[in-house]
């Protein structure tokens, strides 16, 4: 065999090698680029808006216009098709892009046509009573089955998305004919919504799933702190199929159990993370998803002050980075932030008490509006010593200095909440938006809560 042949064989495996969806370990290059190097604290700020942003307007499914479900830079998607688009993903998504009309990185008509496109696929997208599935097929809108019997409405997702079309078209909503018509069908689809139905006959909470084939088999119903907040208000807000107040009270809140006394790291918890686990604390997703639109500044009701419940949350991750008890590599004040992501075997839900070691960027910058300098230690830590893991899109999903693993991939519902929190953390655009909505303000009003400016 020639020595030719040789070499292109070995160039082979080690393409193979790396490109391989299995959890093979990767030593992340350090690298320090002298142009990140000395970009100011705002110019880092535009240039991680400016590439998440791109996930959405440039990485979008082309038919849909919605965000796909993940976008791996290998091109290889071992458990979903390429064309797979996310629902709650794609909230964060429509959201992402008015963040690139804000920057002047597009124009509010290009963005408008966009979303347009956007209504036009979701208003004939499989829904169940009103609700869309967690995956739809971008191509066709039928709903692709995130499980087995995960394959009817998903009400959580369902959540992000409106939350985000709400959030656009308030932007609109002053706007001339055509912006008027994006604003008239984001509002049919908003009411078409039965929240209500998915109390399951009448019961005092709100379950996750149904399915026309599985009925409620998937079982699921949402009570205790996680990321589901939005959904409780939206189906308090909803003008056309809205909850009682005791669903919120009994479900959610669970007669009151879901308040906690508990602290970490000297910092109080306020509600019970884990109805069925004795974790303190859960991922920082929990602290982000529901607080795109949802402005926790001055919030509070019988069972929490909610800046101090986010606050904390992210506060705790940082401290316990910190003192990182598992001695993993690189923790500390510049590397942190632990959440639902891409881990060394699948897909993981780090938190502390459950550590694998993997840092998830999305984590400590989609916290910037709670801990400002610590994001900003992190989001320059990224840049400047470890630019190698950041890609066309931001930084990829998720590494592992402990283990020298990362894949050059990333997932919508970690890269959305990127932008539109930063923005938050900037302007206050999409809680000022969100927040002025009249029907979200009639939700919050019912279920007691008490907003503050």
């Amino acid at each position: 065999m020639s020595i030719s042949r040789i070499y292109k064989i070995l160039f082979v495996l080690i393409i193979f090698c790396f490109f391989s969806c299995k959890s093979e370990k990767k030593e992340p290059v350090i690298t320090k680029n002298k142009q990140t190097l000395q970009l100011t604290d705002t110019e880092l700020l535009d240039t991680i808006q400016k590439q998440t942003f791109n996930y959405f307007w440039e990485g979008a499914e082309p038919n849909s216009g919605l965000a796909r479900e993940r976008l791996h830079m290998d091109d290889v998607y071992p458990t979903s098709p390429k064309n797979t688009v996310t629902t709650g993903g794609s909230g964060f998504g429509l959201m992402a892009i008015l963040v690139g009309v804000e920057r002047g990185w597009i124009t509010k008509d290009e963005a408008l046509n966009r979303y347009l496109k956007i209504v036009d696929f979701l208003e004939k997208a499989d829904r169940f009573h009103g609700a869309w599935s967690h995956w739809i097929d971008g191509e066709t809108g039928k709903a692709y089955p995130f499980g087995k019997k995960d394959n009817g409405g998903d009400l959580v997702e369902t959540a992000f998305l409106v939350q985000g079309l709400l959030t656009v078209s308030e932007y609109f909503k002053d706007g001339n004919e055509k912006e008027q018509k994006l604003v008239n069908k984001i509002d049919q689809l908003w009411k078409e919504v039965e929240w209500d139905w998915y109390t399951k006959n009448g019961e005092d909470v709100l379950y996750w799933h149904w399915s026309p084939e599985y009925n409620w088999e998937m079982n699921f119903p949402v009570g205790g702190y996680n990321e589901c907040l939005i959904m409780y208000v939206l189906a308090a807000a909803s003008p056309t199929h809205s909850i009682s107040k005791s669903v919120y009270e009994k479900g959610w809140a669970r007669d009151g159990k879901i308040v906690s006394n508990d602290s970490l790291y000297g910092e109080p918890l306020v509600l019970d993370y884990f109805e069925h686990d004795t974790a303190a604390v859960g991922p920082l997703f929990w602290a982000h998803y529901s607080y795109l639109g949802l402005n926790p500044k001055g919030l509070s009701d019988q069972y929490a002050d909610y800046w101090t419940l986010t606050q904390n949350h992210a506060k705790i991750h940082y401290k316990y980075a910190q003192e990182n008890p598992e001695n993993y590599k690189g923790y500390g004040d510049s590397l942190w932030g632990l959440t639902s992501s891409y881990s060394i075997k699948g897909y993981a839900g780090h938190r502390p008490g459950n550590d694998l070691g993997v840092i998830s960027p999305t984590a400590a910058l989609s916290s910037f509006p709670y801990t400002p300098k610590e994001s900003m230690q992190m989001l320059r830590y990224m840049y400047t010593k470890q630019d190698s893991l950041v890609g066309k899109y931001g930084p990829y999903d998720a590494f592992s200095l402990e283990d020298n693993w990362y894949l050059p991939r990333y997932l919508a519902i970690d890269q959305g909440p990127i932008p539109v929190m930063i923005e938050n953390h900037r302007t206050g655009l999409f809680w000022k938006l969100f927040m002025q909505n009249k029907d979200v303000q009639t939700g919050l009003d019912k279920l007691g809560f008490t907003v503050k400016k």
